[in-house]
Formats: structure tokens, sequence, C-alpha cells
């Protein structure tokens, strides 16, 4: 017996040791596998985003894919764990642009476009390296040498590719529409980026003017300088009379002509029944104005003041304008009502800047034109039809009903911002000119669009560009579409939907076959974890406590896709208890000759545990295929038949058995501790070491004989 196990399980002395030595093998990179392994099987993994560190969520999704790629490999398949990370554009700009200010006292503006990217490259290469670590320590087993980035020269070279097809088929156009805007970020964003937060309000109940008929309700008055309607249902009678009338009026200062007009998708219970026409500054708003052949008015402009010329609130901040406003309704007894609300805000996920909605010149995604040489399909319908015909399966099923009302309510996909770091938009000017294309034409005079892509747009790709598309390399034709996407369910519907969007289009194919979604990582209690809770969430500082295998098992047993877990000490110490049992187990079992016959009853219930757990694994049932080996090598191993054998020397052979075997299946979740133990165990065997990485998965074999 090696003389390791005299001493306790040392995780931080072993984790680093055995990680090398997996990578050193080269068995992470499917080229290198033995010749049983043909059957492709892939997994890209979802791009961190290259600035940010591993938090315990994070953890939460790399142990997962791990086990789902660590079980593929040792059942034969040649598998590809391609990593990758996100530049992650409007995070890693606006992290950038406070670095600026905080160390500089200067704003982006100050030093240049030219300038600032070079710092925000700098900035991501310093920080690439140690996201990497973080995810190694974890027991990734993925094939470095195909590492990606979505800012690379390949991936630019595919964004602009995209752009270009979908440019050319008329997916995309150019034009004004409300759009998302963030006055502390200064460009839009989309409806995915949007975080939303229940803060008092106010609710004010008014009419326009003492000769206006008809009073309204709202939570913003200062947007009512630019109404250009009322509307309200057809069938409510106390307004028909008046559906068809124009009043002219002056508001606040503003000299309004409001068309009352008569349209379905008013309430009529709320408020008043009545609803002030905004164009400029409400998406439903602006379809209202859209049917009904209205105007259009912008009140507040990109840093959220008011730019209309009236005295007093031109260049106010829409907070103050508004309490002038409703000082104006009071003093002219126009304010029917003002009631206290609890409403829901939109604000920008990475500035928390508070969204104004404003008309903009921006590049769109059309999600329904129909496609030409897609039977006449448009986006919407190729997203829609990839899960209703059961191409795509979603895990679990219950999220496919979010997904297919998510997609039935998309809008076209605003794909422009007015931020510095990211993939430029492929269009130049000159003059009346305009020219799309991979690269600057001809001429010193072309001037590129200054706008980047949204994130999404180039993660969107991830799945085909990650594997060298628009080339056609051998990984693309072999490994896409890739067998699984691992994701949080909360980027179901900005990512899932954009990259089925994205590979339906380009490719004429799905991304993947299946879609397994794990829930949120929460506290003892039941709440998100956060800094300000004090809560651990660096997945290292809990590896270095408990161990890494002990984290995975903390992280995947009880946790089925979908479900929120929680996660505290009294978990975390159970399984580094189990890690420790294990050492034991197999310090007495290597002190034991290997002697005596299979004891068939014993044998026969391993093998149907087994049979239990590989079905498990195949139907992505890790929470409880972990539990399983987890219980049965306690209680029923280590408590009943290791004891039961200590009087019984003639029960060796079979522990041997049951326990190699265990190895395997326990691997694809404590791969540290397995994978070192197993090298004991492999050189008592046969006198060779070999990597338990890449042994067969157990397959139960009949045994002869009546039980010892």
């Amino acid at each position: 017996m090696h003389e390791k196990f005299l001493k306790p399980y040392n995780p931080k002395e072993t984790e680093e040791r055995i990680y090398e030595l997996w990578n050193e093998s080269g068995f992470f990179n499917p080229d290198n596998l033995p010749e049983r392994h043909q059957e492709p099987f892939s997994i890209v993994l979802p791009p961190p985003n290259a600035t940010g560190t591993l938090h315990v969520g994070g953890a939460l999704m790399i142990v997962i894919e791990d086990i789902i790629v660590r079980y593929k490999r040792m059942k034969g398949y040649k598998t590809l764990w391609l990593p990758g990370t996100d530049h992650a554009a409007i995070a890693t700009n606006s992290k950038v642009e406070k670095i600026l200010h905080k160390e500089e006292g200067k704003t982006r503006h100050d030093i240049g476009r030219e300038a600032f990217v070079l710092k925000v490259e700098k900035f991501v290469e310093e920080n690439r390296g140690a996201l990497k670590y973080q995810i190694s320590r974890i027991g990734a087993s993925l094939d470095w040498s195909r590492e990606a980035f979505t800012f690379d020269e390949k991936r630019n070279l595919a964004v602009r590719t995209a752009f270009k097809k979908m440019y050319d088929a008329g997916l995309i156009y150019r034009g004004t529409r409300i759009t998302n805007w963030d006055p502390k970020g200064q460009t839009t964003i989309s409806d995915d980026e949007i975080v939303y937060t229940e803060r008092p309000s106010k609710l004010y109940t008014f009419k326009y003017s003492k000769d206006f008929p008809i009073a309204i309700s709202t939570t913003r008055p200062e947007t009512k300088l630019g109404d250009t309607a009322v509307a309200v249902h057809p069938n409510d009678k106390r307004y028909q009379k008046y559906i068809g009338q124009t009043f002219k009026l002056n508001f606040a200062g503003a000299d309004l002509e409001l068309k009352v007009v008569a349209d379905e998708i008013v309430d009529i219970e709320f408020g008043t029944g009545a609803l002030g026409v905004t164009p400029a500054h409400s998406q439903i708003d602006a379809e209202i104005a859209l049917r009904h052949n209205l105007p259009s008015i912008q009140v507040i402009n990109e840093y959220a003041k008011i730019k209309l010329p009236i005295p007093g609130l031109e260049g106010v901040k829409t907070i103050v304008a508004r309490e002038t406003i409703v000082a104006w309704l009071k003093k002219n007894d126009l304010l029917i009502k003002e009631e206290d609300i609890t409403q829901r805000i939109s604000t920008a996920e990475r500035t928390g800047g508070i969204i104004e909605p404003l008309p903009k010149l921006q590049w769109f995604v059309d999600v329904n034109k129909p496609i030409n040489n897609r039977d006449g399909k448009t986006l919407k319908q190729l997203m829609y039809d990839a899960v209703a015909g059961g191409r795509i399966i979603i895990l679990p099923e219950r999220f496919e009903k979010e997904y297919f009302n998510w997609i039935n309510n998309l809008r076209d996909w605003c794909i422009s911002r007015q931020i510095w770091y990211g993939h430029r938009i492929p269009v130049w000017y000159r003059k009346d000119e305009v020219f799309v294309g991979l690269d600057k034409p001809d001429g010193s005079d072309w001037e590129q669009d200054p706008d980047t892509l949204d994130t999404w747009f180039s993660s969107g790709l991830w799945t085909f560009s990650a594997l060298g598309w628009p080339e056609q390399t051998k990984d693309l034709k072999t490994y896409h579409p890739t067998d699984i996407l691992e994701t949080g369910y909360d980027i179901i519907f900005f990512w899932v939907a954009r990259m089925i969007l994205m590979s339906e289009f380009l490719l004429g194919k799905i991304p993947f076959k299946t879609v397994y979604l794990h829930g949120l990582v929460r506290n003892q209690k039941g709440e998100k974890l956060s800094k300000s809770l004090g809560d651990n969430i660096d997945p290292l500082s809990i590896t270095d406590q408990y161990g890494t295998d002990a984290l995975r098992m903390a992280l995947i047993v009880g946790v089925g896709p979908g479900s929120d877990s929680k996660l505290g000490p009294d978990k975390l110490k159970a399984y580094k208890n189990f890690a420790n049992k294990l050492w034991n187990i197999a310090r007495f079992v290597l002190s034991q000759e290997r002697n005596g016959k299979l004891d068939k009853e014993l044998i026969d219930e391993f093998n149907t545990l087994t049979k239990d757990i590989t079905s498990d694994m195949e139907n992505y049932r890790f929470y409880i295929a972990a539990e399983k080996i987890y219980a049965y090598l306690w209680h029923r191993f280590a408590d009943e038949i290791i004891e039961k054998s200590k009087k019984h020397p003639e029960y060796n052979a079979t522990l041997y058995y049951i326990f190699e075997n265990s190895l395997k299946l326990l691997h694809p979740f404590m791969p540290f501790i397995t994978e070192e133990i197993w090298s004991s165990f492999a050189k008592a065997t046969d006198g060779q070491a070999r990597l338990l990485m890449i042994e067969p998965w157990f397959t139960p074999s009949e045994v002869e004989g009546p039980s010892i």
C-alpha cells in the first residue's frame, strides 16, 4: 500500500498536481483520445465575462458541464469541451471607464477612441488568465488548445460575415424606433440587459386643461408635454362621443393638439380608462401612433433632461420637471388624485441608470420579415419551430412555455451600441453612399459607423464561431451542432434564443440538441448570494477550506435542472467528510490481499445500482446519480460490506471489484480524489499507471457461481 494512505487526505497537496497530470496527458483534446473514442460529443462553454471572476453560480455551471464531459469521455465518445471568454462589451467598457475616471480623473472622450480601446484590451488580457485559473481549479477538463475569445480576429471575422449575410437578406436595417436608452452609460441597451426594480412612486390623475373632457392617470406627468392623443377603448361608453375629436390646449407651457382615438390595447379598468399617448417615449404608445397616424414629439433628451423650449422646464432633469408640472396642475386645479404606489422601474444592468425610452436612429434585426431561402419563415418562426418541433429539447420542460411566450412577444432586436469597445458595425459612409462589407472599401474618404454591436450578436454565433466558422473547418463539420448547451435559466431568452436564431439562419441547423438549465445558488436561508450579505461567493476560498470534490458534490447532489439550491457550511462539511471516508475505504481495501471469489449476490446488487446510475447519467439526472453512489459507498459498502469482510477474508476480491468500479461511477462528480486513489489501484492490479479519466465507464457483467 502506498504510504500516502497513512496520512489523511489533503486536497491542497493533491488537486493542482492531478490537474497538471490531466493537462499534460493531452486527453482534454479529443484528437489525442484512444481509438475507442470515435463518435463525437461536443459542448461549448458559455463564455464568462473576460474581466469578471468566477462565483459560486458560475462554479455550478462548470461542475455540471464537467460531469457531462467526463461521463461521455469514459463512455467512449470523442469528447470536445471547448473553452472561451466573452469580451462583454458594455460591462467591460463601463468598468474601464470607471477605472479611468478614478485613476486619471478623465472620461473616454478625453483620451479618444483609439487610446481608450487600447486600455480596455490591456485590461481584458490581464484578467483572462485569472479567470482561466479559477475554472481549472474547479476541475474543468476543457480543451485549452482550442480556447476562443469573442473578440479575437477569427470571431471578429465571423461577426462581420454574419452581419453582411443578414443585411444582404434584408434582415438588418437602420431606422428610428423607440429604444431603451441608458442616460448614465450613454448607449442603447436591449430588453435583455434591463434589471427591473420596485420603488415607491406616485400615480397622478388629472386633466390636461379645464376644457378637456377626459382625465388620465400617469406616473410621469413630464412626458405628457409630448402627448399627441388620448386613447380609449372602443367599447368604453364613457368616451365614445369624443372619439375622433381633436382638442387644442396648453399643458404646463406646451401647446398640445390631442386627438381622441379608439384602441383595443387600452385597459378600461386602469386609472380612468383613458391613456395619454406619448409616441416618443413609450413602445406601446409608438405602436398606437403607428396605427392611428399620429405625430411624435420628443420631450426628453439623452441626458434625461427636458429638451422642449419651454421656459422653466428646458434643460431640467425629468424628476425636477415632474415636480414643477405637478405644482402647475395643483395651481390650476387640474390634479384630481395623487396615489402612493409601488412601481416597476427599468434600470440598466451595468450602470444602474434609469432607462428612458427614446426614439433613436439605430441598427435592428427584423425578426418578422419572411426569409426567401427558408420557405418564407421569419426568424421568430425559426426560433419557435426548432423547439416546438422537438429538434431542441429544453430541460426542465416547464421552461418551454416561457420560451414560446418570449418568442411570441419578440420585437425587432436593436443591435447597435454607442460604446467604443466591441465589434464595430461593418458599415461605411461616403456622403450619401453606404457600403456594407467585411472590410473597408477602397478610398480614404469612407467613414465607418461609430457604433459597436450588441454583445449578444457575437455571443449568438458562439457554438459555430468557436469552431472556426465562417471557414468550413474540420471541427465545425465534426462537432456542430453541439450536443448540449448548459446554462442558467435566467439567460434562456437573450442567449439561447439568439443562438438558435443565428445558427438556423446562417447554417440552416440547430446550434445544440439539448438545453440543460440550472438554477441559482443561494445561501442556507434561501437568499441570493451577495457580498453585502457577507456570503462566501468565491469558489476557490471554498475549495481551499473543504476541497474541490466536496464543493462539486455540495453543488450537485439533490439539485435538479432549473432548481435553485442552498449552499452552506453543513453541506460542504458533509462532503468533505465523504472524501475522507473514501480515503479510509481505499486504505482498508489496499491493505487486503486480492483473493477469494466474487460474491454473486453482492455483485448483482452493485451491478443493478450501476445500471440505475447509468440511466440517470444518460437522462441528465446527475443530482440523483451522485446521491446514489454516495449513499451506497458510505452506508452499504463501508458500514456493512467492509465490516462483514473483516471476519471473512474471502470477500477481498469482491471488495476490490466493487470499490474499483465505484471509483469509475464517482469520477465525474469527484474527479480529484478518485483519480488519486485510482492511481494506486491501477498500479496494484497490473503494474501500470492508467488515468481514470479515460477508463471505460463500468459496464456490469454476469458473475457465475454462488454467493459466498
